[in-house]
């Protein structure tokens, strides 16, 4: 028989505002039928007179609800809370404590932290340090059979929540919240994370606590802000939810992904979030690569600032990697087709396909020598994909959607192919479904991941691979371990199901002439300007 789910509502900063909550919870159970527990985050007193606090301390007025609550943010409220061990602070009225695990009878099991974040020493009386966080993660994560908890309770905001997920709003989570709190929520993966303090209700899209092919699948961890009670703006402060204890629930059940899952926002963060250190933005670097400037004399060089260098003696800019022997590709190598290059950056540039699908079949490459988008440094990833969101625009002011495929396998440059489909042609759930329909007659396991995934955290340097990346951010990732189909991608595209050419399928049947090529390149050059970043450089 299956286990019947607990029902929970979660609050925001009551800031005294008793009645106005105990009001509405009764309003919501007449309506919806009984909860088991309320949960209150944030300021749970205000500056307000304690008149109507008496009225439920001394039993005048009830809770309607088991209620617990989080300790004090400030040192105006720490007088309520006598005993940091938690203690009932009226009828229906219980203070959890400072930190700690509550386990329920169901078996729910709930950790909580009150307070602000303080690196300092002595912690105040309303803070918790480096120290509480550790020692709540030791107590729970060091048993090798931890996998994580139903709920976590603070009252700030983890720090960085909002990388990878949907906007919040105004507040600036690389800048508000704890990065202690970060700490935790990576260490105790719990499946809710509730927070308040910033007077706004924020629901994070839910985020993987698992590197995707590389761990196995674990549970999704939703992170939901709480605005104030009885704001004016009428902002959501308080929250209902069912919820089966982990403990109790069937393993498949527990790990299966919801469709928007996002990757983990605290995943890069390093070593510094676990001891709430500051963690400085990266140091910009001076790009000092060099490229062929084709709108002056053919082969000229000019630094990628634009400017000539006229110093008998430059300082020797820093090197992209080399390849082994002659390479295609490297912009540098005489072997490269310089009238197929229709656009260079700073670290990457646009060149024609030879053979194309289509006449406006483009490639993305590195200057320098890179096997792969897992290999990129930085740099050059942050222009790839500036180039890739140019495309986009460019592609859509002509009535056309692009796709990017990567085939990581008998290959030694990386080559990032581009191809626009007219939009009249399909839809991108079409698309998609032809890239897994002839994957699985081909007995090719093409998995999907979500768009915020990066490709870094599933490939490591050196492994074969194969991705598409749609129009719309979703991403199709095969993992290469035997042989591999080297025309997949574009067997695909020229299907009927896509662009309908499947003679095209082999770029050695799609050669045209040198002359026709550099027309082509001509009119790409000329189309592309409007929307070429380089020339704001």
């Amino acid at each position: 028989m299956a286990q019947k789910p607990l029902r929970l509502l979660a609050c925001g900063d009551v800031e005294g505002k008793f009645d106005v909550l105990f009001n509405r919870v009764r309003a919501i159970q007449k309506k919806s039928g009984s909860f088991d527990l309320l949960l209150c985050v944030g300021n749970f007193f205000g500056s307000t007179p304690d008149a109507e606090w008496e009225e439920y301390k001394t039993g005048i007025k009830k809770a309607p609800i088991q209620t617990y609550v989080l300790g004090a943010n400030n040192q105006e409220t720490v007088k309520y809370f006598q005993d940091v061990d938690g203690c009932e602070l009226a009828e229906n009225i219980t203070y959890l404590g400072r930190k700690g695990v509550f386990t329920g009878s169901s078996g729910l099991q709930i950790v909580y932290l009150s307070g602000t974040e303080s690196l300092n020493e002595p912690v105040p009386g309303y803070s918790f340090s480096p120290k509480d966080v550790s020692s709540l993660r030791t107590m729970l994560c060091s048993t090798s059979q931890f996998k994580g908890v139903d709920i976590l309770l603070t009252s700030p905001w983890p720090k960085y929540v909002g990388n990878f997920g949907n906007s919040s709003g105004e507040v600036d989570t690389k800048k508000c919240g704890s990065a202690l709190v970060s700490s935790l929520a990576t260490g105790l993966k719990p499946r809710y994370h509730f927070a308040a303090l910033e007077k706004t209700y924020y629901e994070r899209l839910p985020y993987r606590n698992h590197i995707v092919l590389q761990e196995n699948t674990q549970h999704a961890t939703r992170f939901i802000a709480l605005a104030n009670v009885g704001n004016p703006e009428k902002k959501k402060y308080l929250y209902a939810f069912s919820i089966v204890p982990m403990k109790l629930m069937d393993a498949a059940e527990l790990v299966k992904q919801p469709p928007d899952v996002t990757e983990n926002p605290y995943r890069k963060l390093g070593k510094e979030i676990s001891i709430g250190k500051q963690i400085p933005a990266p140091e910009e670097e001076s790009a000092c690569q060099f490229f062929f400037d084709l709108n002056e004399r053919q082969g000229r060089k000019r630094s990628s600032t634009g400017r000539e260098r006229k110093s008998p003696h430059p300082k020797q800019p820093r090197k992209p990697p080399q390849p082994p022997g002659p390479c295609w590709f490297c912009l540098a190598s005489p072997e490269v087709e310089k009238h197929l290059v229709v656009n260079v950056g700073t670290h990457c540039y646009l060149a024609l396909a030879k053979g194309g699908l289509s006449d406006d079949h483009v490639l993305i490459l590195p200057i320098g020598h890179y096997q792969s988008v897992v290999e990129l440094s930085a740099e050059v990833v942050e222009e790839v994909e500036k180039y890739k969101a140019t495309l986009r625009r460019f592609f859509k002011s002509r009535g056309k959607r692009c796709i990017l495929f990567e085939r990581n396998y008998k290959s030694h440059h990386l080559q990032l192919q581009v191809i626009p489909v007219p939009l009249s042609r399909c839809a991108t759930d079409d698309i998609k479904d032809a890239f897994i329909t002839q994957a699985q007659e081909q007995q090719i396991e093409l998995l999907e991941i979500p768009e915020h995934s990066d490709i870094k955290q599933i490939a490591q340097p050196g492994a074969a691979y194969f991705y598409v990346e749609l129009d719309t951010g979703e991403k199709l990732f095969h993992r290469i371990k035997k042989n591999f189909p080297l025309q997949f991608g574009r067997e695909v595209l020229a299907s009927e199901a896509i662009l309908n050419i499947p003679d095209k399928s082999d770029w050695r049947q799609c050669q045209i002439s040198k002359e026709e090529e550099e027309t082509l390149a001509r009119r790409f050059r000329k189309d592309f300007e409007p929307f070429d970043f380089t020339l704001d450089d």
